[in-house]
């Protein structure tokens, strides 16, 4: 008997849960669940974080979470409970497998058959925002070594449990040369220990594309947060509906399955949503929790029900012989299936062997790292990038730390700069010297601020083992 934690979400969710479960229990599966209430109703109820405190408690006495799609409003500080309850519990691996189900779904892909993994905890998806000036937003991008080898490797090691034979990590480490950069770096390190696996890297923007022009030349893509949220989505759509996608979410010690797509408000109770994202996301569980057999059972009954041309709204065809149904009704065309193979397609087999996966990190090396400078960030209406270099090095004159370099949304505007750059109120100053200390950046800041510039942040400039921890402006 396992224990797991349902949480019923909102919009579409509560409809395709039921679906989900009816299938649940048709199949033999014996479980105890444990239901909790998430999403908007939690949200409009003063818990900002969508999940009430006792929540917790059931998802990490019984592990393993199975959670319809939930409804976060917009703005008013109100945070993502997906990501949320991602973080919390260490759930580092988000895993979508997604192919086609030619001819029986339309699609222009007929050969797809790709695995997502994706980085789940880090990246823009840290939410750590802050409007710095009149006119100047930010957003960190936070990525860590350890993280990316996390991802990484349970990437490969997936790879090899499930007889996948090439593992692709796409990034834009052109341009975020220290943030995706470490994410590209930590690949080709880990892809040696995997010599049997053929790997490649693409930049995420070609990437994409090649996604959607010619899916049959992937297997499995690795990537970060951001980028592997944006080409799931593009991969499942294509495949022929976003709503026939699973995903698994995968910690160390807890995990959580659900559909890829959202809580389509628009069409919630009117039964007519396709519970199969779900219904898949529940079979990823059953894999997890050892049932392979009767994960096996329910794929095949549920590829046997689209075989026979019985479909819900988003996959119909008006072609005289899809039979159209509703959300239970689709439920119910699956259980009677149940045991039943398709004849065309198949349901992918995974081995118990499969779920013994071991993600160790290497040993942490020490690093020496050395003070270079500090980027000091100013808040300053005058566009002028000449006066405001003008003020600092007044301010600074007697000091170790001297101005090397003033960039405005990135780009250098001093020394040098090309009168045609828009500048707007934001400026990074950036003050280096040979052997600075913690004590030459405090002198600094209190000169700068004595002489009435607005300091809004600043970030100290680090080399490690001699190479910069940094990022050259652009033009620079």
């Amino acid at each position: 008997m396992h224990k797991i934690t349902i949480a019923n979400g909102d919009g579409i969710g509560p409809e395709i849960m039921a679906a989900t479960l009816k299938v649940l229990e048709a199949s033999g599966f014996e479980y105890q669940a444990d239901e909790i209430q998430v999403g908007k109703k939690v949200y409009e109820n003063g818990f900002t974080s969508g999940i009430e405190p006792d929540a917790w408690d059931k998802i990490m006495a019984n592990k393993v979470l199975l959670k319809a799609p939930i409804t976060t409003p917009q703005g008013g500080g109100y945070k993502s409970l997906n990501v949320t309850i991602r973080k919390t519990l260490g759930l580092f691996a988000n895993v979508r497998p997604v192919r086609s189900m030619h001819p029986f779904v339309a699609t222009k892909h007929p050969k797809l058959d790709i695995v997502i993994v994706r980085e789940n905890e880090e990246d823009l998806y840290a939410g750590i925002e802050h409007r710095q000036t009149p006119e100047v937003f930010q957003c960190l991008k936070l990525i860590t070594q350890p993280g990316s080898e996390k991802i990484v490797r349970y990437a490969f090691e997936y790879a090899k449990a499930t007889g996948r034979k090439k593992v692709t990590c796409m990034t834009k480490d052109n341009i975020m040369k220290q943030t995706d950069g470490i994410f590209h770096k930590t690949f080709k390190e880990v892809a040696k220990e995997y010599p049997q696996i053929e790997t490649d890297h693409m930049i995420i923007d070609i990437g994409s594309a090649k996604l959607a022009a010619c899916p049959e030349n992937f297997d499995v893509v690795v990537t970060p947060n951001l980028y592997g949220d944006i080409v799931s989505d593009i991969v499942a759509e294509i495949s022929g509906s976003v709503g026939l996608a699973g995903s698994s979410n995968i910690g160390m010690n807890c995990s959580m399955f659900e559909a890829i797509h959202g809580s389509a408000p628009d069409i919630a109770g009117q039964n007519i949503a396709n519970p199969t994202g779900l219904i898949f996301g529940a079979c990823l569980m059953l894999n997890h929790l050892g049932e392979q057999k009767i994960a096996s059972k329910i794929e095949n009954a549920v590829l046997k029900t689209i075989e026979d041309k019985i479909a819900t709204r988003d996959i119909y065809k008006d072609d005289g012989e899809t039979t159209l149904v509703g959300t239970q009704e689709f439920a119910d065309a699956v259980i009677s299936r149940l045991g039943q193979k398709p004849s065309h397609l198949s349901a992918r087999e995974v081995s118990e062997e499969s779920q013994k996966m071991k993600i160790e990190l290497g040993a942490k090396a020490s690093v020496k790292r050395d003070l270079d400078g500090v980027d000091v960030f100013l808040y300053e209406e005058n566009r002028d990038p000449n006066w405001v270099a003008s003020q600092l090095k007044a301010a600074a004159q007697d000091q170790k730390l001297q101005l090397a370099m003033i960039t405005n949304r990135g780009v250098k505007v001093f020394p040098d700069g090309n009168p045609e750059t828009f500048c707007t109120d934001h400026w990074r100053c950036r003050f280096l010297a040979d052997g600075a200390s913690s004590t030459d950046v405090v002198s600094l800041l209190g000169k700068i601020n004595t002489a009435g510039l607005d300091i809004i942040k600043t970030e100290n400039l680090y080399t490690f083992d001699g190479e910069p921890g940094y990022s050259k402006g652009q033009g620079q």
